[in-house]
């Protein structure tokens, strides 16, 4: 496109550029085509301005554009304009980049200024034209095409423009009575056939958004309000909306975002205003629960994301998130039946891949092996190559498994999270219970020396990091099938009698 335009700025007329700019628009801005329209203008209208700060500006405006840092060319073309209000030409450029950045209101703004300066402007008058089709303004744009028809009987541009005008009229009257009787489907094609002729129609994106919220897709409703508060700077409705939409996909922070994009508009806005605090404090919540979570502050974490749910008792996504949160801190904090429960309050709301992993560790926890299956293998057909769910569906074989044989925490009496300390204080305790030295009678001395063994086995595992570690994936490292097994281990190491005791009075060495 570029080499094209090169081509014919050397070969053509200002009129001829203005139609290849016409075409570039009517498709995708491409910033190179707007480039050489101006060059021709340079070259073929002429006004340079004699100020030489402002024509300083005017120069380096050009070099900026040439080079497509739209950004910085349009701060020199607002010092020129402001060094010299009455140059149409400079507005013209302006307008001409503002196009390019996609902010139609400003450049309409700009092309208004050069036609009250320049009434016979026709470029101008064209450029005026396209850009009020693009907005669905119709009767404006065919008054501004039959203009330019009246010096230019000719002009493609024109006659193409006027063409599109009427039927594209109908089409949005039927997509509006469509939206209004409940026709989403049918509106939204319609409107996005009508898009590809006026991209910034900004009332037709709101339409088309709100027949997607009919339908439950608020993803595309976002995507819709987005343009809206691009192409609408002052869209403190289009905000609000973006908002709403954000949060009922429990995107919660970016909700509080975009409510606060409202208030810097209108502080006192009477819809942003309450539901930027309602959505303060769920974000608050939230991140609270996170952060408890993270630093494995489990009540604190438990407490938050209750909050959450009596906040808000509808907006199922937002529910969401308080559920998944409360399934991992009700496991870590040794409340498995509580945390299956609210795992399962989760999954009836989305299927989601790490929920079910969440809820398989909480039927671990709880001992419920054929549930957890149940659940990591849903996962792995959501996602097959999903690493967590192969993992927990090995350990979930693996427990099942071991629950036929001994299992340390359930012989000491601990949780799967108990830390070293509370180990080997579970295991003092057990172990002058059921020290055999405690049995005089042959049978409970032996039923003794078998509880005391499985209790000194659980110490060690318990308190090795890497042994406890192979155990927690469901692995025994004691298990002489294994072949894993330290050999030689002695559970009656652990005590040394005093010389002529009684059986209360042992040692303890812990390692």
């Amino acid at each position: 496109m570029c080499i094209k335009v090169k081509q014919l700025v050397s070969a053509h007329s200002v009129k001829t550029i203005n139609h290849i700019e016409y075409y570039s628009m009517s498709k995708i801005m491409f910033p190179c085509g707007l480039i050489f329209v101006l060059l021709n203008l340079l070259l073929d209208v002429g006004g340079t301005i004699s100020q030489g700060e402002i024509a300083k500006h005017l120069e380096l405006g050009w070099n900026f554009l040439a080079r497509g840092q739209l950004q910085d060319a349009l701060t020199q073309y607002h010092a020129a304009v402001d060094g010299d209000p009455n140059n149409y030409l400079t507005y013209y450029k302006r307008g001409i980049v503002y196009l390019a950045l996609e902010r139609p209101k400003l450049a309409l703004s700009d092309f208004n200024k050069v036609l009250e300066l320049k009434p016979d402007f026709t470029s101008a008058r064209l450029q005026r034209a396209q850009l009020l089709l693009k907005q669905a303004l119709f009767d404006q744009a065919l008054q501004d095409f039959n203009d330019v028809l009246a010096v230019e009987p000719n002009n493609q541009e024109a006659l193409n423009g006027i063409y599109l005008i009427e039927p594209t009229k109908n089409d949005v009257y039927k997509a509006k009575v469509f939206a209004q009787k409940g026709g989403h489907v049918e509106a939204i094609q319609l409107i996005t056939d009508i898009i590809e002729i006026c991209p910034w129609a900004s009332e037709l994106r709101e339409i088309r958004a709100e027949c997607h919220v009919a339908l439950g897709d608020y993803m595309n409703a976002v995507s819709d309000m987005q343009s809206t508060t691009k192409l609408l700077t002052d869209n403190t409705r289009g905000f609000y909306k973006l908002s709403v939409f954000r949060y009922r996909l429990g995107h919660v922070d970016k909700a509080l975002a975009e409510i606060r994009n409202c208030l810097k508009l209108d502080p006192e806005h009477k819809e942003c205003f309450p539901f930027y605090k309602k959505i303060k404090k769920i974000a608050k919540y939230l991140n609270d629960a996170t952060a408890a979570e993270e630093s494995r502050q489990f009540p604190d974490c438990i407490e938050s994301a209750q909050r959450v749910l009596k906040s808000e008792p509808t907006v199922d996504n937002v529910r969401f998130s308080a559920y998944q949160i409360l399934c991992k801190c009700y496991t870590n904090n040794n409340e498995p039946s509580l945390a299956v429960k609210h795992c399962q309050d989760g999954l009836k709301i989305h299927r989601h891949s790490d929920l079910l992993c969440d809820s398989a560790e909480a039927y671990l926890a709880a001992e419920m092996y054929d549930d957890a299956i149940r659940e990591v293998k849903e996962a792995l057909e959501i996602d097959p190559h999903f690493p967590r769910a192969k993992e927990l569906l090995q350990t979930a074989h693996q427990r099942q498994k071991m629950s036929e044989s001994r299992d340390y925490y359930k012989i000491l009496g601990i949780p799967r999270s108990a830390s070293k300390r509370e180990v080997i204080k579970a295991y003092r305790k057990a172990a002058q219970k059921w020290h055999p030295d405690n049995f005089p009678d042959p049978d409970e001395k032996k039923l003794a020396q078998k509880k005391f063994i499985d209790i000194a086995a659980a110490k060690e595992v318990l308190t090795d990091e890497e042994k406890r570690a192979k155990f927690d994936r469901g692995e025994d490292p004691l298990d002489p099938e294994s072949g894993k097994h330290q050999q030689g281990f002695n559970p009656f190491h652990e005590f040394q009698h005093f010389q002529g005791g009684s059986p209360f009075q042992f040692k303890f060495h812990f390692n």
